[in-house]
This record gives structure tokens, sequence and C-alpha cells, in this order.
């Protein structure tokens, strides 16, 4: 089984919070609202159909999906591999797998991206990278997933673009040690998730954002941590992210995700505008 192509991140996609005639997965209207940013909006730890269809529906851009068995939003390769998730990028996320669990999941699920939640270091983000750039040439048939038609310059950019690395800021003592971190890793992904505590995630601690403003960071990057719509607009005004995470603070119950909550978040990421950080196309990794 190939893996999915990446859609190229054209205007008329799905929009933030739903822009009207959006199609998920059953190809119904999306919910209207009045405006769009360019925040990417990822869905993580989803579990059933309905809450994918939904997502879908309402114009998230990427849905994650948890493969970690100690989770409470674990699930198998196979059920995902038979969601029908509309437009939305599928993204895997890995805590403990090896290299070649990752790809093989990857392939199970058809999934679109990777995200390395477990503290992976460089050099297995650079096999990785390496592991699917033999594989994708023959997929893309030499197309960057980010351009939109723009010729990538090697198989690995394209493979680098479909890798999310998550780190935590909480881990360093000042922020000059935290974007060393980030310079190190930057070569051999494609995004960053930052993520609250010191370790995992989908726990509902927040971040300081205001202590993000102004970070040098390489890569586009989504901000993740306890999420909702209580607080994502004061969150984004404050580090302007490339995009945001949401999972526990959009649940009723771990890996039941609540749709007013995530609707009523993204009506309050539409109203940050251009608040968000500068513009970047879903899966761009180049430098």
């Amino acid at each position: 089984m190939a893996f999915p192509a990446l859609s190229p991140d054209e205007p008329d996609e799905p929009g933030v919070s739903g822009v009207s005639g959006a199609s998920g997965a059953s190809g119904e209207p999306g919910a209207s609202t009045s405006r769009q940013t360019r925040l990417r909006v990822k869905v993580c730890g989803l579990t059933r159909q309905e809450d994918a269809a939904s997502c879908a529906r309402l114009g998230v851009h990427l849905g994650g999906f948890i493969f970690h068995a100690s989770s409470p939003r674990n699930v198998d390769p196979a059920c995902v591999a038979d969601m029908d998730t509309g437009r939305m990028l599928r993204v895997g996320v890995f805590v403990r797998q090896s290299v070649d669990e990752v790809v093989r999941t990857m392939r199970v699920a058809r999934l679109h991206m990777a995200q390395l939640h477990g503290g992976q270091d460089v050099a297995f983000c650079k096999e990785l990278v390496a592991a699917l750039a033999d594989i994708l040439p023959e997929v893309l048939s030499g197309m960057s997933p980010s351009s939109g038609g723009e010729h990538a310059d090697s198989p690995h950019d394209m493979a680098r673009g479909r890798l999310l690395r998550a780190v935590w800021p909480a881990r360093h003592a000042t922020t000059v040690s935290f974007e060393h971190e980030l310079a190190a890793l930057a070569p051999h992904v494609g995004h960053f998730v930052f993520d609250a505590g010191t370790s995992g995630g989908g726990h509902g601690a927040t971040l300081p954002w205001d202590a993000l403003e102004g970070l040098s960071c390489p890569r586009p990057w989504l901000l993740a941590g306890g999420l909702g719509p209580d607080n994502v607009e004061r969150a984004v005004r404050a580090c302007h992210p490339w995009g945001v995470d949401l999972n526990s603070g959009v649940e009723s119950a771990p890996g039941i995700k609540d749709m007013q909550r995530i609707e009523n978040a993204l009506v309050a990421l539409a109203a940050c505008g251009d608040a968000s950080g500068p513009e970047a196309r879903i899966g761009d990794a180049r430098s």
C-alpha cells in the first residue's frame, strides 16, 4: 500500500473555521463562518469515525492518531485505515516505535505524516527521513507536497516535510538552550510541535505563551498543551504560532471529541485574523 499524496495547500482548501462549501468525509458542507485565518489547525487523539468526519466538515487541516499502547487515545492502525477523513491530512503520533514500525504503520493506516512524540534523537529522525525518501518519489512523482506543483529539491526534502517533532520548552532553563535544540533538529524535520510539561502530552497543562514570543524557530511550529475554546485566542495572540494542536481541551472524555468545543475553538481562532506567525504551507520543510 502506498502513502497517500499530500494535497497542495491551495486557497480553496477547507479553512480554519469551516469555510462555507468545504467538504468533509461525507461531502456535506462545512459550518460557515465569516472569517478565515492562516493558522493551521490539528485535532489530535482522534479515535472515532464520527469525530474525524465532523472535524473534516469543520475544516480542520490535520487529524492526529496516537499509536501508543498506554495512551487512553491509542488506536489500531487497521481501524485508522478504515476511517474516512475527507480532506484532512492524517498524522500518526509515535512514541516508542522503531523506524521500521513507524513506516509500516504509516503504510497500514494510510498516513500522510508522522509526528515523533517520544524525544526521538537526530539519528532517529535522519533514519526515518531516509526510509521515507526511498518510498515517496514513486508516490509523488517528484512533486513537492507543499508547493502546489513546484518541484522539490530532492526526495529528502519531500520526506522531511512529512515529519513533525514534538519538543518541550520546559526542559530548558533558557530560551537560548531551547533554540539550540531546535537548530540541531531542524535539518531533519519539517515542523515542530511545542508541548507542555517535559514529556508526553494530552494532560491538559499549558505553556507559558508569553515566553515563546520572539523565539527563533527555523521551522513552522504548532502550539499544543491544554488549548481549548476558552484560551486558544489568547495563546495565539501571545506567541504567534504557525498552527495549533487541539486535544484534551476539546474533549468530553479521553479520545471522545466534543464538537461544540471544537467549533467554538475554531470561531475563536478565526477572530485572531493575522495574529498568527508567518504563513507557511503544510509540509514545507525546505531550507
